[in-house]
């Protein structure tokens, strides 16, 4: 029979039939690898039920343990994509175990400190070192899909990419807001949907990371060392401007545009200069920065909407509040673009009807 493992004050288990089979797990592992059970204590925890947890091992080493319940957290795509990761040379944690049947896996830790860490939006000169290496870390991730999906990752379709923005409306405007839409609304809002769907769908298809923003990457354990990728699993294969925008409007910290520009133009030719887009590109997409970036407003749109219905889901559903107050910035995120392009106009106004909104009157000039 196998000895419990001590119990640590901060890990707790709500399922002592969970906790029995952790403990028959990770016990011949602690010997194996002389790891120090009692040392067990929480790592983090993400928006979805699986959590982590991080313990000690001999000459002063760290691992990480993924505690995914499989009634509830599918491992098999996060280790279908960390060995995608590692192949195309990207620094991702090492499955070092994984019990499947019970949804424990043992990691190797990348560290404790994210790059968004090291971020002060009122410093964008001290962030440009960052966000350059993450964006070498992107196309290294997106280059390894130029041959196609290879991978067999899921589709960032039409179906996908509408299932999303239907979060919007079902939990943010519904459940979140209280509100019913009218006819006259909701035909906005489909139009709208209509709009941001065929936009996306003309952009080139690479794998995608579908999180790809400085919470989910880490600082550098040794100087010279590539930035760590963590929270791949739900990666896709899908436009290409996806990341790019979910890594420039950031759900947790805001940039000026003139900084997000910048950032974009070095990603926009480095991409084409690899082949990825542009003239190199079998499409010849994005070859204009301004058509480039028009893409990447109209996918971070989609992302937008999509994250503030998952943040009202997450306080309603899940009981995780915190991540609602970083609502404003979403909302800020969509009016921004709503605003500067005509045929969102009717989405602006709904939007701030939806807030409570009164617009500035005056005159505007939106891009066409």
């Amino acid at each position: 029979m196998t000895a419990p493992i001590p119990p640590t004050a901060d890990v707790v288990w709500s399922d002592a039939g969970r906790h029995a089979a952790f403990d028959a797990w990770l016990a011949p592992l602690a010997t194996k690898l002389q790891l120090r059970p009692e040392t067990l204590r929480p790592a983090s925890a993400d928006a979805s039920f699986r959590r982590y947890l991080r313990l000690d091992g001999a000459g002063g080493s760290s691992f990480i343990i993924m505690d995914a319940p499989p009634d509830k957290e599918n491992c098999a795509p996060f280790v279908q994509v960390q060995t995608l990761m590692a192949r195309a040379g990207l620094c991702v944690p090492a499955i070092l175990d994984w019990d499947a049947a019970h949804g424990f896996m043992l990691l190797s830790d990348l560290g404790s400190a994210t790059v968004i860490e090291a971020l002060n939006p009122e410093k964008p000169r001290d962030a440009e070192a960052w966000y350059r290496s993450a964006v070498e870390v992107l196309l290294d991730w997106q280059l390894a899909s130029r041959e196609g999906n290879i991978g067999g990752l899921p589709a960032y379709d039409e179906a996908l990419l509408r299932r999303e923005l239907q979060l919007f409306p079902d939990w943010y405007i519904a459940k979140h807001r209280n509100l019913v839409l009218d006819d006259k609304q909701q035909a906005v809002l489909a139009k709208a949907f209509d709009l941001i769907v065929a936009h996306n769908l003309q952009s080139p298809s690479v794998y995608v990371h579908r999180d790809f923003m400085m919470r989910n990457l880490m600082q550098p354990v040794s100087v010279g060392a590539p930035l760590g990728v963590l929270d791949f699993q739900d990666a896709v294969y899908g436009p290409i401007t996806y990341d790019i925008a979910s890594l420039l409007r950031d759900a947790f910290i805001s940039w000026e545009e003139d900084f997000v520009i910048d950032i974009t133009v070095r990603y926009w030719e480095k991409a084409r200069k690899a082949g990825l887009l542009g003239a190199n590109s079998a499409s010849g997409w994005g070859d204009d920065f301004g058509e480039f970036y028009r893409g990447v407003e109209w996918m971070g749109l989609q992302r937008h909407l999509k994250v503030a219905g998952i943040f009202a889901r997450l306080t309603l559903r899940d009981g995780k509040p915190r991540y609602l107050a970083d609502t404003p910035r979403f909302i800020h995120y969509i009016r921004s673009t709503c605003s500067r392009y005509r045929e969102l106009a009717p989405m602006l106004r709904l939007v701030d009807q939806i807030e409570g909104i009164t617009p500035q009157v005056g005159y505007a000039y939106g891009r066409m």
